[in-house]
């Protein structure tokens, strides 16, 4: 029996150290761990690649975290984050779990982390525990804290604001619509010079979801997860709306652009009256690289627009989730933010609280009266429930897809 009782002791004892080999060193030792645990490692980062601006400043970033951190940070280009929530998903169920996973960090927002962390695929809580975290403006910018009305639950990290924004050359249109109304007004008065992409590019789901909000018998429904009969209720008005709008679109709405990019360059060229975009400062940002007029505006409605926060998250099995926890630090640091926020380098609006940043950090951020900038914001509506997005698609497309 005594001999029994030892045994049983050394045994609980090996299954002790084997859990404890389950939770790495940097887990447990705090920040200055996980410092040291993410020097030298790779960090593999699937983000779009659809500007080159973007793609500049994710350069710049991958330079400066090697400089400071010893972090090999990589791009890996993509074009749309659902087919990194497809990799990941395909990993799981092939077994690549612990820190086999391709992907180290992603880029994401909306309804592709609702699915991740939805189905367990998401590593954290980790976001609200990065040092720089605490210069986030999260009663200011819920939606730092609240990601297409699913609760963010630190799972991933907030790293840039948009708003939806649309602009125009003021010499073509010197009277900017305040509305989806009174942009169907437009849209009659000026046939085939208006229009959005097509579904599902964000840009176009954005324009219809716009519109769902302003259109919505109750708006607070939608930051409920979708029904069938929620569905049903809440578009009875935008449906209406989208038929009398598209005979007057671009080609009688037989045909959409392909993205924002094309929208912008066609109205660029002058065979449309206005572009849009989910960064109040494109604008500015092709004013200042010569691609647009100086006398380009941009604007929001007067009641408002769609708005959201873009994030980074880690995926459960990342290979190097400490490299991938320093980078998401670093995108929160002042010198990060504000290159970010600069249209010189981007012009993607900050996450953080600059009134509350300290002189020489706050000084990063100050910008001139440049043209093309949005005189007056309009207050941010919330984005629906992630879950309309694909009902909204698949409706959209049942509708109007050609």
């Amino acid at each position: 029996m005594p001999h029994s009782t030892a045994h049983l002791s050394r045994r609980q004892l090996l299954l002790a150290a084997g859990a404890a080999t389950l939770t790495p060193a940097w887990a447990q030792s705090g920040w200055p761990a996980i410092e040291q645990a993410a020097r030298g490692q790779t960090v593999f980062w699937n983000a779009w690649a659809g500007s080159e601006q973007t793609n500049a400043y994710l350069q710049w970033v991958a330079q400066q975290v090697q400089a400071s951190h010893g972090i090999k940070l990589q791009h890996v280009k993509i074009t749309d984050t659902a087919d990194v929530v497809k990799r990941v998903r395909a990993e799981k169920a092939a077994g690549r779990t612990a820190a086999e996973g391709t992907v180290d960090l992603v880029w994401i927002n909306g309804e592709n982390f609702a699915a991740m962390k939805r189905e367990g695929l998401l590593f954290g809580p980790y976001a609200e525990s990065l040092p720089n975290f605490k210069r986030v403006d999260v009663a200011g910018k819920p939606t730092t804290l609240n990601d297409f009305s699913v609760p963010t639950d630190g799972m991933e990290s907030p790293w840039g604001m948009a708003q939806f924004t649309l602009f125009a050359d003021s010499k073509r249109l010197p009277q900017l619509p305040q509305s989806m109304q009174a942009l169907l007004a437009l849209a009659r008065a000026q046939p085939g010079r208006i229009t959005h992409p097509r579904l599902p590019d964000f840009h176009g789901t954005t324009f219809i979801k716009q519109a769902l909000v302003e259109f919505a018998p109750d708006a607070k429904a939608l930051a409920q997860p979708v029904t069938d009969a929620a569905f049903a209720a809440q578009t009875t008005a935008l449906w209406p709306f989208l038929d009398a709008l598209r005979p007057h679109l671009w080609r009688a709405g037989k045909q959409f652009p392909q993205n924002a990019a094309a929208v912008r360059q066609m109205m660029a060229d002058g065979e449309l009256l206005m572009a849009i975009t989910f960064n109040p400062n494109e604008a500015a940002n092709e004013i200042a690289a010569k691609r647009l007029p100086t006398s380009v505006v941009s604007w929001q409605f007067e009641k408002g627009t769609i708005g959201n926060t873009h994030f980074v998250a880690i995926p459960y099995n990342a290979r190097s989730k400490p490299g991938a926890q320093v980078v998401a630090n670093f995108l929160l640091s002042p010198a990060a933010q504000a290159r970010k926020a600069d249209i010189a380098h981007w012009g993607d609006p900050t996450v953080l609280d600059v009134p509350r940043l300290p002189a020489a950090e706050r000084a990063l951020f100050q910008t001139g009266n440049l043209p093309g900038l949005v005189t007056q914001g309009a207050p941010t509506l919330p984005e629906p429930h992630a879950s309309w997005v694909d009902p909204l698609e698949k409706e959209w497309a049942r509708r109007y897809g050609v």
